[in-house]
């Protein structure tokens, strides 16, 4: 039998953008309570995408890779990333 889980399939996305962003920008901070600082502000500022889905299952959403998401995703991230930047909690 699967197990069912719920699942905030934004979370995923804006974890992948920040960690491609980190690494294309070395000039940020990148520890793990900065990084996940910058997580969780982007994530603060997004509406939760839910879904309900089989444990391992990979699932994707068209919506959150159209232009307009990945737009929005990034706004939330600079402005998450300029919050860090000006006072860190390291």
């Amino acid at each position: 039998m699967s197990e069912i889980q719920m699942i905030n399939k934004m979370e995923s996305v804006v974890k992948s953008i920040v960690e491609r962003y980190l690494q294309d920008h070395p000039e940020f901070c990148a520890c793990d309570r900065c990084r996940l600082d910058m997580i969780a502000l982007t994530l603060n500022s997004l509406p939760p995408r839910y879904a309900v889905t089989t444990l391992g299952e990979v699932f994707t959403d068209v919506n959150l890779q159209g232009i307009q998401s990945t737009a929005d995703i990034m706004m939330a991230l600079m402005r998450s990333i300029e919050i860090v930047k000006k006072k860190p909690r390291h």
